[in-house]
């Protein structure tokens, strides 16, 4: 049988995982009575809610006797590392893009890594049918993003499919009233243009490791195409590790791909994607091979951590009151287990403490390893993100970001003034009618707390997307910092709708009434710079007086709900969020008002770096 190995590559929302139910749909994957849920390949309950693909997810399909193996790829930058030992798997992708939308920061990331590791790209224009689609402007934006790129020449000429993977509907034409039911037009493209793969089935067994998948009962499971040979369940065999050393193992279990499941199989020969478990401590870029001709494919490069954060033991009053996971020993267990599947994520135990320095790829990478903590019943406490600083030849260097910015009009003024202040290069400016695309150069501690400031400034209607570009030297200092003060509770106990509406007067409060509250935890936002310590759990004074406005009702503002990211967004670099099952709490370092006031007027006198 023929086969193609292709991956799907697009910016965040595109329509990537939508497109891959459409192709399995196509093929007849699913029986005429099975219900298919959307979005089959977001296996991940985040992964559904959210709308995103976290994980890279393999699955197969057959279509006019050629077996099509797909990979499914993350869009966001944060999880670029996937998309890039991916394209060591795959002889062709698709690349999507949203007919209106056009090409975007992260359709720049993914395709850049495309046409790194030499892979041919088909371009599948998306949701054509929506009333603002601009075809011929989106397919002059792809061109210019391949000649930007440094695309070779062959790979210029691309073949172009028009589709809406939400309807289920495709064509070769550009005229949306073309459009036929079904993806024939993107799997007979794929067969036709993408070239099997280069394979050897009698040489010697090559499989190098490309992904990691963990399961409790067989360990560390690698998953990588089949180059050369066949391997076989109970086969002895070598791996070449990456510190140049040859280890041997037995092939415990060996998977295959069909459709969305994964099932076991006893063989597998050249150009198949497998799943192979048997060594414990497999990793990426080692070479699986036979016994007796061991040659190690080239090491696959890995994009360091850019970002991290301290992971800690709760240590606030209301510890252990919600989870069941709250041992130093307990969460060190499973950040070093997530290490066993996530090669972006970096641990390390801070000597003699009950934390640890946790290191990816971005906010929303850590970020969905705490969500997955939380809701597996640990409690913890984050530090505020911050950037790694490299020194290189004793010169410090931090790194950058490409940032597009679509805003519209009225608000671009305060925009480009805010970018202005903190080191950003304004690389272009695209005025439209009602909105204007920014790109610019920026620091990555210039984007850390800045996620929330810009929807305000913007009303919520701007767009900002960005991607890792390179590290430079340090800039200014003061970056990242959040301007604005917070609200502190100086006492514990619960929150009063007579304190409350005594203190909502300052800014903006986080809690509600009857919210328990603990000494130094956060209760709101000042409308100054500075920290503002108040009581949320003061009671009126019960006298014997009536009073005419007794029975008066205390009308409170709608406090402002923060959600998991937003605190972690929020959050200065004194301050922690503590998480628990069913809470997220943001509060001061130092807890007691009067230690605080104190260490923060050693801060400003000089005699402590913060």
């Amino acid at each position: 049988m023929e086969m193609r190995n292709i991956a799907i590559i697009a910016h965040v929302d595109h329509g990537k995982t939508t497109l891959v139910d459409q192709l399995l749909k196509t093929s007849g994957a699913f029986r005429s009575n099975e219900e298919v849920s959307d979005r089959v390949m977001d296996s991940n309950d985040i992964e559904r809610e959210r709308g995103i693909t976290i994980l890279a997810k393999t699955t197969s399909l057959i279509y006019k006797d050629t077996k099509i193996n797909i990979l499914d790829t993350p869009g966001h930058a944060d999880f670029g590392g996937e998309v890039e030992r991916i394209m060591n798997m795959v002889d062709g992708c698709l690349l999507l893009v949203d007919a209106f939308e056009g090409t975007m920061p992260q359709t720049r990331f993914v395709l850049k890594k495309a046409l790194q590791a030499h892979i041919k790209p088909i371009v599948v224009i998306n949701k054509i049918d929506r009333s603002n689609a601009d075809i011929d402007k989106t397919l002059d934006e792809v061109l210019d993003l391949f000649i930007e790129l440094g695309a070779p020449e062959e790979f210029l000429d691309f073949d172009v499919v028009y589709a809406s993977a939400l309807k289920g509907t495709s064509s070769y034409d550009k005229d949306p009233s073309t459009q036929k039911p079904g993806m024939d037009a993107v799997l007979q493209t794929i067969i036709d243009k993408i070239p099997a793969p280069k394979i050897d089935k009698e040489g010697g067994l090559q499989l190098q490791v490309a992904l990691l998948d963990y399961n409790d009962f067989v360990g560390r499971i690698g998953i990588g195409t089949i180059k050369r040979g066949t391997i076989k369940v109970d086969q002895v065999v070598s791996c070449a590790r990456l510190d140049g050393t040859v280890k041997q193992f037995k092939v415990m279990k060996l998977f295959g791909y069909q459709a969305t499941k994964r099932l076991e199989i006893e063989e597998a020969s050249a150009g198949e994607i497998v799943a192979v478990a048997g060594l414990t401590d497999i990793n990426v870029g080692e070479t699986i091979c036979d016994t007796a001709n061991v040659e190690p494919l080239p090491p696959i490069r890995l994009d360091e951590p850019t970002l991290q954060m301290t992971f800690g033991t709760n240590s606030s009053p209301f510890a252990g009151q919600d989870g069941k996971l709250l041992t130093a020993r307990k969460i060190e267990e499973r950040l070093f287990k997530e290490t066993q599947k996530d090669v972006a994520l970096k641990v390390q135990r801070v000597p003699n403490s009950e934390s640890w320095i946790v290191s990816g790829r971005g906010e929303l990478h850590l970020g969905i390893l705490i969500e997955n903590m939380r809701r597996e019943g640990f409690e913890l406490e984050v530090s505020k993100p911050r950037v790694i600083i490299k020194e290189i030849d004793g010169v410090k260097y931090e790194p950058y970001e490409d940032l597009t910015i679509d805003v519209p009009n009225e608000f671009v003024g305060d925009v480009m003034t805010t970018f202005g202040a903190n080191n950003s290069e304004l690389v272009s400016m695209d005025a439209k009618e009602t909105v204007t695309i920014l790109q610019y150069i920026s620091p990555s501690r210039a984007l850390l707390g800045y996620m929330t400031h810009f929807m305000t400034l913007t009303k919520g209607y701007g767009i900002l997307s960005h991607t890792y570009r390179e590290y430079r030297p340090l800039g200014a200092t003061n970056l990242g910092e959040r301007q604005i003060g917070v609200l502190v509770a100086t006492e514990a106990g619960q929150a009063t709708p007579y304190a409350i509406e005594h203190v909502e007067e300052r800014g903006t409060m986080f809690i509600y009434p009857g919210t328990m509250v603990y000494e130094g935890m956060i209760v709101g936002e000042n409308r100054y710079s500075i920290d503002l310590a108040v009581n949320v759990v003061l009671k009126k004074n019960l006298t014997n007086v009536r009073s005419a406005t007794k029975d008066n009702t205390v009308v409170l503002k709608t406090p402002r709900t923060m959600s998991l990211e937003a605190c972690l967004d929020y959050i200065n670099s004194d301050e922690l969020v503590e998480i628990t099952p069913n809470a997220y709490r943001m509060r001061k370092k130092i807890l007691n008002t009067a230690d605080r006031k104190k260490y923060d007027s050693h801060v400003k006198r000089g005699d402590l770096v913060e």
